[in-house]
């Protein structure tokens, strides 16, 4: 690990003006950034800890929108009453990150903001159709990701929350990887008042929407929908966990149960 400054301010705009430093990192719970720095895989001048920022927590409803702040702990929102009787697939999603030091520390905000991808948050910001809050704009969910690791965030940016509109129905499901938890291939199924929205993690180089999916289950909602619906394996990673072809499968089978999960909510 190389030395860094550790900061700790107090408020959103203590937090703004000292990350203003492009060699400067912002720190929510550090589950994958810290393990980066002790490997010598990043190098930062300062760490900015956002642990004391508590306007960033939180999970409130706005009318048909789930409000959850940047700061809100996955343990948080697996066991919040609102999130389980408003988005009970995302309850269920985050009660399946990791282990419970992952869930106890993690944050939603460094989940999406980190666009790892095998997270699961993003498949629940495409599916459901989130927006993005930071300290500068609103940004959709369905253009926030722009690849390996990347989004849309700008130097300096902070997401302050995440909004959700509120499904008719919704479901996730993953193969997670036994030891990480990280999601080899995982599906969220969103059925909303305008149509099906249905993103997969953990497949390619970042989440991506399945249109082919959306088409068939907008026209039909059931699980035997899917029974003839294929993948291509073409744009699918192969690695030690997964080969592309057993990816395009897992798709298939997680979307499946995804939507029966849907139809028990």
């Amino acid at each position: 690990m190389y030395d860094f400054r550790y900061e700790r301010p107090e408020t959103l705009e203590e937090a703004i003006d000292r990350v203003k430093s492009p060699d400067s990192k912002l720190l929510a719970g550090g589950m994958s950034l810290l393990p980066t720095i002790k490997l010598r895989l990043a190098r930062y001048d300062a760490l900015v800890d956002l642990g004391r920022v508590d306007r960033l927590r939180g999970i409130r409803k706005d009318e048909n929108t789930l409000v959850i702040g940047a700061l809100t702990r996955h343990a948080d929102v697996a066991v919040s009453d609102l999130v389980r009787h408003s988005v009970p697939a995302l309850a269920a999603l985050a009660g399946g990150i990791g282990d419970p030091l992952v869930r106890n520390r993690g944050t939603i905000g460094g989940s999406i903001a980190n666009a790892d991808p095998a997270a699961d948050y993003p498949s629940s910001v495409l599916a459901l159709g989130a927006t993005i809050v930071t300290n500068r704009r609103a940004i959709d969910g369905s253009a926030f990701f722009t690849g390996l690791f990347g989004t849309l965030l700008e130097s300096g940016e902070i997401i302050c929350e995440i909004r959700y509109p509120i499904p008719q129905r919704a479901g996730y499901a993953k193969y997670p990887n036994p030891a990480s938890r990280f999601a080899v291939v995982g599906v969220f199924v969103a059925k909303m008042a305008d149509g099906v929205r249905v993103a997969v993690t953990g497949a390619a180089d970042s989440v991506f929407r399945l249109k082919q999916a959306e088409q068939i289950l907008s026209h039909r909602f059931a699980v035997d929908a899917l029974d003839e619906m294929t993948v291509s394996s073409g744009d699918l990673n192969s690695d030690i966990h997964a080969s592309a072809e057993y990816r395009a499968h897992a798709i298939v089978v997680m979307a499946k149960r995804a939507v029966g999960a849907a139809l028990l909510n």
